[in-house]
Protein backbone atom coordinates (compact mmCIF):
# COMPACT_ATOMS: atom_id res chain seq x y z
CA UNK A 1 0.00 0.00 0.00
CA UNK A 2 1.31 3.30 -0.65
CA UNK A 3 1.56 6.20 1.40
CA UNK A 4 -1.17 7.97 2.63
CA UNK A 5 -1.89 11.21 0.33
CA UNK A 6 -3.01 13.46 3.01
CA UNK A 7 -2.11 12.26 6.79
CA UNK A 8 -4.12 13.49 9.76
CA UNK A 9 -2.75 16.06 11.79
CA UNK A 10 -2.02 13.90 14.45
CA UNK A 11 -0.35 11.58 12.52
CA UNK A 12 2.26 14.08 10.81
CA UNK A 13 2.54 16.14 14.38
CA UNK A 14 3.05 12.97 16.45
CA UNK A 15 6.39 13.91 18.02
CA UNK A 16 5.02 17.27 18.91
CA UNK A 17 2.30 15.52 20.25
CA UNK A 18 4.01 13.41 22.64
CA UNK A 19 6.66 16.24 23.57
CA UNK A 20 3.81 18.22 24.96
CA UNK A 21 2.08 15.33 26.83
CA UNK A 22 5.06 14.27 28.54
CA UNK A 23 5.89 18.06 29.80
CA UNK A 24 2.39 19.29 30.05
CA UNK A 25 1.82 19.13 34.10
CA UNK A 26 -1.38 21.92 33.92
CA UNK A 27 -5.17 20.64 34.62
CA UNK A 28 -6.84 18.87 31.93
CA UNK A 29 -10.63 18.59 30.95
CA UNK A 30 -12.33 15.51 31.48
CA UNK A 31 -10.87 12.81 28.10
CA UNK A 32 -8.31 15.71 26.64
CA UNK A 33 -5.46 14.43 25.29
CA UNK A 34 -3.73 17.74 26.64
CA UNK A 35 -4.33 20.88 29.10
CA UNK A 36 -5.78 23.98 27.33
CA UNK A 37 -2.18 25.77 27.72
CA UNK A 38 -0.93 22.81 26.19
CA UNK A 39 -3.22 22.93 23.08
CA UNK A 40 -2.45 26.81 22.90
CA UNK A 41 1.16 25.92 22.80
CA UNK A 42 0.34 23.35 20.25
CA UNK A 43 -1.58 25.87 17.74
CA UNK A 44 0.80 28.94 18.51
CA UNK A 45 4.44 27.36 18.51
CA UNK A 46 6.73 26.82 21.67
CA UNK A 47 10.41 25.81 22.58
CA UNK A 48 9.76 23.14 25.56
CA UNK A 49 11.85 22.75 28.62
CA UNK A 50 13.64 20.22 26.62
CA UNK A 51 14.51 22.06 23.70
CA UNK A 52 11.54 20.30 21.75
CA UNK A 53 10.76 22.99 19.06
CA UNK A 54 6.55 23.19 18.94
CA UNK A 55 5.63 24.37 15.22
CA UNK A 56 3.43 27.06 14.84
CA UNK A 57 0.32 25.48 12.83
CA UNK A 58 -1.46 29.50 13.13
CA UNK A 59 0.07 32.74 12.68
CA UNK A 60 -2.73 35.19 14.58
CA UNK A 61 -3.45 36.42 17.11
CA UNK A 62 -2.71 34.07 20.35
CA UNK A 63 -5.75 35.42 22.22
CA UNK A 64 -8.25 34.00 19.35
CA UNK A 65 -7.02 30.78 19.78
CA UNK A 66 -7.28 31.18 24.07
CA UNK A 67 -10.97 32.11 23.17
CA UNK A 68 -11.25 28.85 21.14
CA UNK A 69 -9.46 26.34 23.03
CA UNK A 70 -11.55 27.73 26.43
CA UNK A 71 -15.04 27.72 24.78
CA UNK A 72 -13.98 23.89 23.66
CA UNK A 73 -13.51 23.12 27.97
CA UNK A 74 -17.20 24.33 28.85
CA UNK A 75 -19.55 22.12 27.39
CA UNK A 76 -20.08 25.26 24.67
CA UNK A 77 -19.74 24.27 20.81
CA UNK A 78 -17.62 26.55 18.84
CA UNK A 79 -18.25 27.84 15.37
CA UNK A 80 -15.18 29.41 13.55
CA UNK A 81 -16.79 31.73 11.03
CA UNK A 82 -14.83 33.96 8.19
CA UNK A 83 -14.40 34.43 4.74
CA UNK A 84 -12.94 31.73 2.75
CA UNK A 85 -8.98 30.71 3.18
CA UNK A 86 -8.74 32.08 7.20
CA UNK A 87 -7.48 29.09 7.90
CA UNK A 88 -10.71 27.52 9.66
CA UNK A 89 -10.69 24.16 8.70
CA UNK A 90 -6.97 24.31 9.36
CA UNK A 91 -7.78 25.10 12.96
CA UNK A 92 -10.49 22.88 13.17
CA UNK A 93 -8.47 19.72 12.62
CA UNK A 94 -5.60 21.11 14.69
CA UNK A 95 -7.84 21.71 17.62
CA UNK A 96 -9.57 18.08 17.39
CA UNK A 97 -5.57 16.44 16.95
CA UNK A 98 -4.41 18.31 20.06
CA UNK A 99 -7.87 17.84 21.99
CA UNK A 100 -8.87 14.23 21.43
CA UNK A 101 -5.87 12.34 19.68
CA UNK A 102 -7.94 12.28 16.39
CA UNK A 103 -9.44 14.80 14.23
CA UNK A 104 -11.15 12.24 11.65
CA UNK A 105 -15.00 12.24 12.52
CA UNK A 106 -15.97 14.82 10.04
CA UNK A 107 -19.39 16.19 8.57
CA UNK A 108 -19.07 17.99 5.24
CA UNK A 109 -21.86 20.20 5.12
CA UNK A 110 -23.60 20.55 1.72
CA UNK A 111 -27.25 21.56 0.63
CA UNK A 112 -28.41 17.75 -0.39
CA UNK A 113 -27.36 16.36 2.96
CA UNK A 114 -29.47 14.37 5.10
CA UNK A 115 -30.24 14.33 9.41
CA UNK A 116 -28.77 10.37 8.98
CA UNK A 117 -25.20 12.21 8.27
CA UNK A 118 -25.33 13.84 11.67
CA UNK A 119 -27.66 11.32 13.13
CA UNK A 120 -27.40 7.21 12.01
CA UNK A 121 -28.67 5.30 9.18
CA UNK A 122 -29.39 1.73 8.94
CA UNK A 123 -27.78 -1.24 7.76
CA UNK A 124 -30.88 -2.77 6.08
CA UNK A 125 -29.28 -6.23 4.76
CA UNK A 126 -29.35 -6.73 8.96
CA UNK A 127 -32.63 -4.77 9.67
CA UNK A 128 -34.37 -7.34 7.51
CA UNK A 129 -32.84 -10.39 9.11
CA UNK A 130 -32.64 -9.34 12.71
CA UNK A 131 -34.61 -6.28 13.12
CA UNK A 132 -33.93 -2.77 14.59
CA UNK A 133 -31.00 -3.46 16.89
CA UNK A 134 -27.39 -1.63 17.24
CA UNK A 135 -25.99 -3.90 15.61
CA UNK A 136 -28.26 -2.69 12.59
CA UNK A 137 -27.39 0.87 13.05
CA UNK A 138 -24.62 2.47 11.01
CA UNK A 139 -23.50 5.26 13.14
CA UNK A 140 -22.34 9.03 11.93
CA UNK A 141 -19.08 10.72 12.91
CA UNK A 142 -21.42 12.71 15.27
CA UNK A 143 -22.36 9.46 16.72
CA UNK A 144 -18.98 8.31 16.95
CA UNK A 145 -18.02 11.09 18.54
CA UNK A 146 -20.77 11.00 21.45
CA UNK A 147 -20.38 7.47 21.91
CA UNK A 148 -15.93 8.05 22.67
CA UNK A 149 -16.06 11.42 24.30
CA UNK A 150 -14.48 13.13 21.18
CA UNK A 151 -14.78 15.87 18.90
CA UNK A 152 -16.45 16.04 15.91
CA UNK A 153 -16.21 18.52 13.07
CA UNK A 154 -18.93 19.87 10.68
CA UNK A 155 -17.77 21.82 7.37
CA UNK A 156 -20.03 24.38 6.23
CA UNK A 157 -22.66 24.58 8.79
CA UNK A 158 -24.33 27.30 7.23
CA UNK A 159 -25.01 24.59 3.83
CA UNK A 160 -26.88 22.78 5.41
CA UNK A 161 -30.19 22.75 5.07
CA UNK A 162 -32.59 24.23 8.05
CA UNK A 163 -33.80 21.33 9.54
CA UNK A 164 -30.77 19.29 9.39
CA UNK A 165 -29.38 22.07 11.24
CA UNK A 166 -31.99 22.03 13.58
CA UNK A 167 -30.79 18.44 14.24
CA UNK A 168 -28.08 19.58 16.09
CA UNK A 169 -29.92 21.23 18.78
CA UNK A 170 -30.88 18.63 21.14
CA UNK A 171 -27.28 16.96 20.53
CA UNK A 172 -25.78 20.54 21.60
CA UNK A 173 -28.32 21.27 24.47
CA UNK A 174 -28.97 17.93 26.14
CA UNK A 175 -26.02 16.16 24.45
CA UNK A 176 -28.20 13.28 24.03
CA UNK A 177 -28.72 11.89 20.36
CA UNK A 178 -32.51 9.76 20.69
CA UNK A 179 -33.05 6.92 19.05
CA UNK A 180 -36.93 6.51 18.39
CA UNK A 181 -36.48 3.04 16.40
CA UNK A 182 -35.19 1.11 19.66
CA UNK A 183 -37.05 3.24 22.38
CA UNK A 184 -32.98 4.33 23.41
CA UNK A 185 -30.85 7.43 23.57
CA UNK A 186 -27.00 7.78 23.20
CA UNK A 187 -25.75 9.97 25.83
CA UNK A 188 -22.70 11.64 25.03
CA UNK A 189 -19.33 10.92 27.20
CA UNK A 190 -17.32 13.58 28.70
CA UNK A 191 -14.98 14.76 26.33
CA UNK A 192 -17.66 14.91 23.53
CA UNK A 193 -17.78 18.70 21.67
CA UNK A 194 -18.44 19.95 18.19
CA UNK A 195 -16.47 22.01 16.31
CA UNK A 196 -18.33 24.13 13.25
CA UNK A 197 -17.25 26.34 10.42
CA UNK A 198 -19.06 28.81 8.15
CA UNK A 199 -18.22 30.84 5.60
CA UNK A 200 -19.82 34.37 5.91
CA UNK A 201 -19.38 34.98 2.35
CA UNK A 202 -20.91 32.28 0.78
CA UNK A 203 -24.22 33.53 -1.33
CA UNK A 204 -25.75 29.64 -1.23
CA UNK A 205 -26.16 30.17 3.01
CA UNK A 206 -29.03 28.89 5.02
CA UNK A 207 -28.62 31.44 7.89
CA UNK A 208 -28.80 29.69 11.56
CA UNK A 209 -31.54 29.57 13.92
CA UNK A 210 -31.27 31.57 17.14
CA UNK A 211 -31.92 28.36 19.06
CA UNK A 212 -29.03 27.20 17.46
CA UNK A 213 -26.76 29.93 17.09
CA UNK A 214 -27.13 30.43 21.00
CA UNK A 215 -25.56 26.68 21.15
CA UNK A 216 -22.56 28.26 19.86
CA UNK A 217 -20.05 30.53 20.85
CA UNK A 218 -18.34 32.29 17.83
CA UNK A 219 -15.26 33.02 17.06
CA UNK A 220 -14.34 35.29 13.95
CA UNK A 221 -11.54 34.05 12.17
CA UNK A 222 -9.92 37.15 10.37
CA UNK A 223 -7.68 37.83 7.06
CA UNK A 224 -3.93 38.09 8.49
CA UNK A 225 -3.22 40.98 9.42
CA UNK A 226 0.41 41.79 7.80
CA UNK A 227 2.04 41.52 4.66
CA UNK A 228 4.59 39.54 6.65
CA UNK A 229 2.46 37.54 8.37
CA UNK A 230 0.86 36.48 5.25
CA UNK A 231 4.35 36.26 3.29
CA UNK A 232 5.07 34.00 6.81
CA UNK A 233 1.85 31.60 6.73
CA UNK A 234 2.24 30.94 3.23
CA UNK A 235 6.48 29.96 3.44
CA UNK A 236 5.07 27.29 6.64
CA UNK A 237 1.99 25.86 3.96
CA UNK A 238 4.34 25.47 1.18
CA UNK A 239 7.33 24.39 2.25
CA UNK A 240 6.20 20.54 3.98
CA UNK A 241 4.24 20.34 0.77
CA UNK A 242 7.56 20.67 -1.48
CA UNK A 243 9.82 19.09 0.84
CA UNK A 244 7.74 15.57 0.86
CA UNK A 245 7.82 15.77 -3.07
CA UNK A 246 11.86 15.50 -2.38
CA UNK A 247 11.96 19.47 -3.43
CA UNK A 248 14.30 20.74 -0.73
CA UNK A 249 16.84 21.96 -2.97
CA UNK A 250 14.79 24.74 -4.51
CA UNK A 251 13.67 26.63 -1.59
CA UNK A 252 10.56 29.02 -2.13
CA UNK A 253 11.93 32.04 -2.62
CA UNK A 254 9.99 34.98 -0.50
CA UNK A 255 10.45 37.63 -2.87
CA UNK A 256 7.88 35.78 -5.28
CA UNK A 257 5.72 35.25 -2.41
CA UNK A 258 6.05 39.02 -1.36
CA UNK A 259 4.59 39.79 -5.12
CA UNK A 260 2.06 37.68 -4.98
CA UNK A 261 0.94 38.74 -1.24
CA UNK A 262 1.09 42.40 -2.98
CA UNK A 263 -1.62 41.43 -5.66
CA UNK A 264 -4.06 40.29 -3.44
CA UNK A 265 -4.25 42.55 -0.92
CA UNK A 266 -4.09 45.67 -3.15
CA UNK A 267 -6.86 43.98 -5.09
CA UNK A 268 -8.96 42.94 -1.71
CA UNK A 269 -8.14 46.31 -0.35
CA UNK A 270 -9.46 47.96 -3.46
CA UNK A 271 -6.52 50.43 -3.36
CA UNK A 272 -2.20 50.29 -3.50
CA UNK A 273 -0.20 49.39 -0.88
CA UNK A 274 0.82 53.00 -0.96
CA UNK A 275 -2.88 54.06 -0.42
CA UNK A 276 -2.05 56.53 -3.39
CA UNK A 277 -4.12 54.69 -6.26
CA UNK A 278 -7.91 53.58 -5.88
CA UNK A 279 -8.93 49.97 -7.74
CA UNK A 280 -11.40 47.66 -8.16
CA UNK A 281 -11.91 44.60 -6.34
CA UNK A 282 -12.73 41.68 -8.29
CA UNK A 283 -15.17 38.89 -6.96
CA UNK A 284 -12.87 36.42 -6.16
CA UNK A 285 -12.01 36.14 -2.65
CA UNK A 286 -8.26 36.66 -2.64
CA UNK A 287 -7.37 34.59 0.22
CA UNK A 288 -4.32 33.54 2.03
CA UNK A 289 -5.47 29.48 1.26
CA UNK A 290 -5.26 30.86 -2.86
CA UNK A 291 -2.19 32.78 -2.45
CA UNK A 292 -0.60 29.06 -1.12
CA UNK A 293 -2.12 27.32 -4.04
CA UNK A 294 -0.69 30.04 -6.56
CA UNK A 295 2.76 29.61 -4.96
CA UNK A 296 2.27 25.70 -4.89
CA UNK A 297 1.07 25.08 -8.36
CA UNK A 298 4.07 27.57 -9.77
CA UNK A 299 6.77 25.61 -7.61
CA UNK A 300 5.45 22.60 -9.61
CA UNK A 301 5.93 23.85 -12.64
CA UNK A 302 9.40 25.25 -11.95
CA UNK A 303 10.25 21.94 -10.83
CA UNK A 304 8.92 20.18 -13.59
CA UNK A 305 9.13 21.98 -16.57
CA UNK A 306 12.15 24.74 -15.51
CA UNK A 307 14.84 24.51 -13.43
CA UNK A 308 13.60 24.42 -10.28
CA UNK A 309 13.85 28.27 -9.60
CA UNK A 310 10.23 29.66 -8.91
CA UNK A 311 10.12 32.60 -11.65
CA UNK A 312 6.97 35.11 -12.78
CA UNK A 313 6.53 32.80 -15.77
CA UNK A 314 5.54 29.38 -13.70
CA UNK A 315 3.14 31.85 -11.19
CA UNK A 316 1.09 34.02 -14.03
CA UNK A 317 -1.57 31.32 -15.15
CA UNK A 318 -2.51 30.17 -11.48
CA UNK A 319 -2.22 34.36 -10.64
CA UNK A 320 -4.44 34.93 -12.97
CA UNK A 321 -7.09 31.69 -12.32
CA UNK A 322 -7.30 32.35 -9.03
CA UNK A 323 -8.30 36.29 -9.43
CA UNK A 324 -10.14 35.97 -12.74
CA UNK A 325 -13.35 34.16 -11.32
CA UNK A 326 -16.04 35.74 -13.19
CA UNK A 327 -14.33 36.56 -17.07
CA UNK A 328 -17.13 39.02 -17.44
CA UNK A 329 -16.52 41.22 -14.29
CA UNK A 330 -13.19 39.65 -13.15
CA UNK A 331 -10.76 39.84 -16.15
CA UNK A 332 -11.21 43.88 -17.41
CA UNK A 333 -10.59 44.62 -13.89
CA UNK A 334 -7.24 42.26 -13.79
CA UNK A 335 -6.19 43.86 -16.78
CA UNK A 336 -6.57 47.47 -15.60
CA UNK A 337 -4.52 46.48 -12.45
CA UNK A 338 -2.13 44.39 -15.06
CA UNK A 339 -1.59 47.86 -16.83
CA UNK A 340 -2.21 50.42 -14.48
CA UNK A 341 -0.05 48.95 -11.70
CA UNK A 342 2.24 45.91 -12.65
CA UNK A 343 3.55 47.29 -15.83
CA UNK A 344 5.03 50.36 -14.05
CA UNK A 345 6.20 48.84 -10.69
CA UNK A 346 10.27 48.68 -10.39
CA UNK A 347 11.06 44.84 -10.55
CA UNK A 348 7.80 43.56 -12.06
CA UNK A 349 8.21 43.61 -15.73
CA UNK A 350 8.84 39.65 -15.90
CA UNK A 351 5.46 39.22 -14.57
CA UNK A 352 3.85 41.65 -16.31
CA UNK A 353 5.04 40.54 -19.72
CA UNK A 354 3.93 36.46 -18.25
CA UNK A 355 0.83 37.61 -17.57
CA UNK A 356 -0.19 39.77 -20.10
CA UNK A 357 0.94 36.66 -22.23
CA UNK A 358 -1.91 34.44 -21.14
CA UNK A 359 -4.59 37.28 -21.55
Amino acid sequence: MGEILRPRAESIFQDELLALKQEDSKPRPPSWLLSPHAVVQYLMGATLSDGTIISPKYIGSRRLIEVAVATLATDRALLLVGVPGTAKTWVAEHLAAAISGHSGYLVQGSAGIGEEALKYTWNYARLLSHGPDRQSLVPSPVFHAMEQGLLVRIEELTRLPAEVQDALITVLSEKIMPIPELNDTLQAKNGFNLIATANDRDRGINELSGALRRRFNMVYMPLPETMEEEILIIKNRVEPSVKKLGMESFPTPTEEIKRIVTIFRELRNGQTIDGQQKLKSPSSTLSTAEAIEVVYSGQMLAYHFGNGQLKATDIAAALSGAIVKDTHNDLPIWKDYLQLVVKDRDGWKDLYRACRELL
